[in-house]
């Protein structure tokens, strides 16, 4: 058992043992090394906590507060210039949202830089000018914005020469390992087809897909779903695909719900045959403009009162 000295005791026997020896003779003391500065802690972001949570108003501000106090806050414009082109606490303002991004761009800010590529490739709030919007996301990929990176990819592939495409599928990489969806799902594409100087490769392709699809891309789900119903790239697995293909459906993917149609009107996938529900996801796919000869013949015996019902669900499926 250990025994617990009282604190008293053990100062007294420490002093008469000091005074019983004679003195040690004395050694040289290091010197403690001289205490750093503590950094000083960052300031809190009060104006872009305020827009996380939501707090819109109280985000214009603070990031007003934030220009006059430093005229060269570039985060503090770019807050600003968000909260325009969005209209979030303010009215929204396109021209005013392309002129605080400008504000902040001339001072180094790379969302900003993006911001504004974005704006003058589709005319917003500024002259659309497409020579102008390469070269505001050309800087802002630069500086490592990684939907830069990807929205300048998207400028690359349509432009559609070699060394374009090359350059692209450098810049989706970026981006996809930056986990923007839409980057992944285009990233996959071109393994998928072996382009931009990539090696065709199925299984990559499948595999950004699925990143994709986690990451919310629909398109991504939908490419997912075709390669796992397909077994290319990956094991089949109807099952598997008839869930992406139902939840892509349900967010308002048109191929995805032509899929889901097709799928209930052969009683595949693990779903039963219906044709009330194949003709309700025929009927919402076409409505977005994908018709689908097949369906119509596979369909065309359903009845007046089962069509009727179909057009009501796919009525409210749309509102949804």
């Amino acid at each position: 058992m250990t025994r617990i000295v009282p604190l008293a005791l053990l100062l007294a026997a420490a002093t008469s043992q000091a005074l019983a020896q004679p003195p040690a003779p004395s050694k040289p003391v290091a010197k403690p090394a001289p205490k750093q500065p503590a950094k000083p802690a960052p300031p809190l972001d009060l104006a872009y906590g305020a827009y996380q949570r939501g707090l819109y108003l109280t985000a214009f501000r603070e990031a007003n507060d934030r220009i006059k106090a430093d005229p060269n806050d570039a985060a503090a414009m770019t807050l600003v210039g968000e909260l325009y082109n969005q209209g979030l606490g303010v009215k929204r303002d396109f021209g005013d949202a392309a002129a605080w991004y400008r504000l902040a761009a001339q001072r180094g800010s790379p969302h900003a830089m993006a911001a504004l590529g974005m704006m003058s490739l589709e005319g917003r709030g500024v002259a659309k000018d497409a020579k102008t919007a390469r070269e505001w996301l050309e800087k802002a990929a630069s500086a490592g914005e990684p939907l830069a990176s990807f929205n300048l990819a998207l400028v690359l592939l349509d432009h559609g020469g070699d060394t374009d495409i090359a350059r692209a599928a450098k810049l989706l990489e970026l981006a996809a390992n930056s986990e923007i969806p839409e980057a992944q799902h285009a990233l996959g594409v071109l393994y998928s087809r072996g382009q931009g100087g990539l090696p065709q490769d199925k299984a990559k392709a499948v595999l950004l897909y699925q990143k994709a699809a986690y990451n919310g891309s629909l398109a991504g789900e939908v490419e997912y779903g075709i390669a796992l119903f397909n077994g290319d790239g990956i094991e089949k697995n109807e099952r598997l695909a008839a869930r992406q293909f139902m939840h892509a459906a349900g967010r308002g993917n048109a191929i995805a719900q032509n899929r889901l149609a097709r799928l209930y009107v052969v009683g595949r996938g693990g779903l039963p045959r219906n044709l009330v529900e194949g003709l309700t996801w025929h009927i919402t796919a076409k409505r977005q403009g994908l018709n689908d000869p097949w369906l119509d013949e596979q369909l065309a015996g359903v009845s007046d009162a089962d069509r009727a019902l179909a057009e009501q669900r796919a009525t409210e499926r749309s509102v949804l």
